[in-house]
């Protein structure tokens, strides 16, 4: 409970003077909550030896609080001149004013549900460039004017103070990593929602795969690390962490379903004897845990039936198109080759020829600022006045000098058609999955297992294996390993990303393995999962079709995803958020790797880790700064794939680094859901 203003020890509210020491009691009272940390804003002035410790329950800025509490400025003054003044507090060197953040942390017992000590961290804001020294001051002077029996930390706000700070030897300035803090949350906010139905709780994936009962739409599961190909449920808590942009925590957004990580559910859940029952079950941006309490299932005996959803796919084009190269497509072919192949070949004709829609990003009003051009300017390094003639091409250079798209072909959705109209076995096993669905049969999964048995086996036709290969010879001369990824338009979609739902096979060297990938790719479109997914979303099986892109495989060293958004932080518009595996895309968004994760500020520069995964140290330097690229880049592309002109709508981003060179696998829509 918070203490009223009136009723506070005024000694919390002013400035700190010599010999003051902010004690854990005070700290409580002046305290926000933001990611489940207590936190208390802080601001040095050195002109005036005063350390300022802000009321921040109601979010207070740094520089508001300066501006109109120190220096007696008005809001209008302010907002009129806020560049200069961010400039002033954050990049010069000779700055009045050091600012940053105490926030209170404990550190879990060895065993599950004892605490230990609880101690605080002093971070300055991400974009902060202090030096060494200032940092080392800044702390010192902290120290000195809190309780001595708490213990204070420095944790770096960024990659580059952490180099700093790595300088310091630890007996004066002990710290903490971003990454550190992160691995130890107790709880991680991934989807907020609210859900009410049955708790499922497995103890291992071993567990769910041998229980007898299906998972069903109402369950609630609880599990270590939940599989991607898990049915639709109504909500989600993985008890070990996990990574936001994982096929299965996509999908999740998508299905606009709770979901979180909560360390210890089980133990609490076991507690509460809740396994089993039914339940009310949030998730809150802002909020300190998940939020479980026993609930009644409907009284009346009827069984509930999940959600009526209609998701509109464009009707594919199945009149005759050739085999078309990546280079040859634009984002409108999508209702002839599926949406995966159409970005891809926008892509490559960007990198090539650039976009009209570059700045949008930037150029859109964020108030008080008019834009964030001069933000763009200064990561392109070029003149803060330069026009948009300029900016626009710093932007094409930088795009051409560190992005591609791999080569690759295209096979329409009309040649899915001719091979499937080749066998009259084929039809009838698509029809008859087509007449279980509408009658709400039972077969369906043994219907669906045995088109994909006839799509595997049945023999292509001469004409289509002849087009095929003609079509690799010309267009991917010299390519020895080639990746055949899915190109779907039931794909994503609003309320239907389709995220790891059907197949790519990677590694395919030779004709006669390109086409039995494509034919595996072609029959992911009926797997069971696919079918009564999309059957649930209310996409009819005759409206999906499927693509096939046949590309060269990259030798990456380095791979991964990215949003252009912070899913962790949906106001966060400053930061893109990477997924890295220093092995394969596929480690990261199939769950089955811990991946490094990464924050890049793409207006002011800059970068951190927010967790190692199961990687035993963090990237080279180089590495790095190539990724911050990578993330400018991004921003750029969301301005060019933007649906409208606020272009707010975030991409995701499936890349692979090679030398210094990033290789763009994949672009999408990123659903968030809520």
């Amino acid at each position: 409970m918070r203490i009223p203003r009136s009723d506070r020890n005024e000694a919390t509210t002013r400035p700190r003077l010599p010999g003051k020491k902010l004690t854990i009691q005070e700290f409580s009272q002046l305290a926000g909550n933001v990611g489940g940390y207590p936190y208390v804003k802080i601001v040095l002035d050195r002109a005036e030896s005063v350390l300022h410790f802000i009321d921040s329950a109601d979010g207070t800025l740094h520089v508001r609080y300066i501006a109109c509490e120190i220096l007696g400025m008005s809001i209008d003054e302010l907002a009129g001149r806020l560049d200069s003044f961010n400039d002033d507090v954050y990049r010069n060197p000779d700055r009045r004013f050091y600012l940053g953040t105490l926030a209170l942390h404990t550190r879990q017992g060895p065993e599950s549900g004892q605490a230990a000590d609880a101690f605080l961290s002093l971070e300055t804001v991400d974009v902060d460039t202090m030096s060494q020294d200032m940092l080392r001051l800044f702390y010192h002077r902290v120290r000195d004017h809190v309780d001595p029996s708490l213990p204070l930390v420095l944790k770096p706000a960024n990659h580059r103070q952490e180099g700093y700070v790595a300088r310091i030897p630890e007996t004066e300035i002990p710290r903490v990593l971003s990454h550190e803090l992160y691995s130890t949350a107790s709880f991680v906010p991934l989807n907020p929602g609210t859900a009410h139905g049955r708790l499922r709780v497995f103890r291992s994936e071993e567990e769910y795969r041998a229980d007898p009962e299906p998972l069903e739409w109402h369950d609630i599961v609880v599990m270590p690390k939940v599989p991607e190909d898990i049915p639709r449920v109504s909500g989600i808590i993985h008890t070990e962490h996990t990574t936001p942009l994982s096929h299965i925590n996509v999908m999740a957004a998508g299905w606009r379903i709770p979901n979180a990580v909560g360390i210890g559910a089980v133990d609490r859940i076991d507690r509460a004897v809740l396994a089993g029952r039914w339940v009310h079950y949030r998730v809150d941006a802002d909020g300190a845990d998940l939020l479980l309490e026993a609930a009644q299932p409907r009284r009346d005996g009827v069984r509930p039936t999940p959600p009526t959803e209609r998701i509109t796919v464009d009707r594919p084009d199945l009149a005759p198109t050739p085999i078309t190269p990546l280079s040859e497509l634009r984002a409108g072919d999508r209702v002839r080759f599926g949406t995966k192949a159409a970005n891809l070949g926008e892509l490559t004709h960007l990198l090539q020829h650039g976009s009209p829609r570059w700045l949008g990003f930037y150029r859109v009003p964020r108030p008080p600022r008019d834009n964030l051009l001069r933000y763009l300017a200064r990561q392109l390094g070029v003149p803060e006045t330069a026009g948009d003639a300029e900016l626009t091409a710093a932007t094409q250079r930088l795009v051409k000098e560190h992005a591609q798209v791999p080569r690759g072909i295209v096979l329409p959705f009309s040649l899915q058609q001719r091979f499937l109209d080749s066998s009259a076995e084929l039809q009838v096993a698509v029809d008859r999955i087509n007449s279980a669905l509408a009658k709400g049969a039972s077969r369906i999964e043994e219907l669906c297992l045995e088109a994909q048995r006839l799509i595997r086996t049945t023999p292509l036709p001469d004409p289509i294996r002849t087009e095929i290969d003609r079509a690799i010879d010309r267009h991917l001369y010299g390519v020895t390993v080639q990746v055949v990824r899915s190109s779907s338009n039931a794909e994503d979609l609003p309320g239907f990303s389709a995220a790891g739902l059907y197949e790519s096979v990677a590694d395919r060297t030779g004709t006669d393995a390109v086409l039995d990938a494509v034919r595996e790719v072609w029959a992911s479109l009926l797997s069971p999962r696919a079918v009564l997914l999309r059957h649930q979303a209310g996409i009819h099986l005759d409206h999906c079709r499927m693509g096939v892109i046949v590309q060269e495989q990259v030798g990456a060293t380095t791979g991964g995803v990215l949003v252009t958004c912070n899913p962790l932080s949906p106001q966060d518009f400053r930061n893109v958020y990477l997924n890295i595996s220093p092995h394969s895309v596929t480690e990261v968004v199939s769950g089955q790797g811990a991946p490094l994760q990464y924050l890049c500020n793409t207006m002011e520069g800059g970068s951190r880790t927010v967790s190692l995964g199961s990687a035993t140290a963090d990237l080279d330097a180089a590495t790095k700064d190539l990724l911050c690229r990578l993330a400018l880049i991004s921003r750029l592309l969301q301005s060019h794939f933007s649906p409208d002109e606020s272009y707010a709508a975030p991409v995701d981003i499936e890349w692979a680094i090679e030398d210094d060179r990033v290789s763009l696998l994949q672009l999408r829509p990123f659903r968030t859901g809520g």
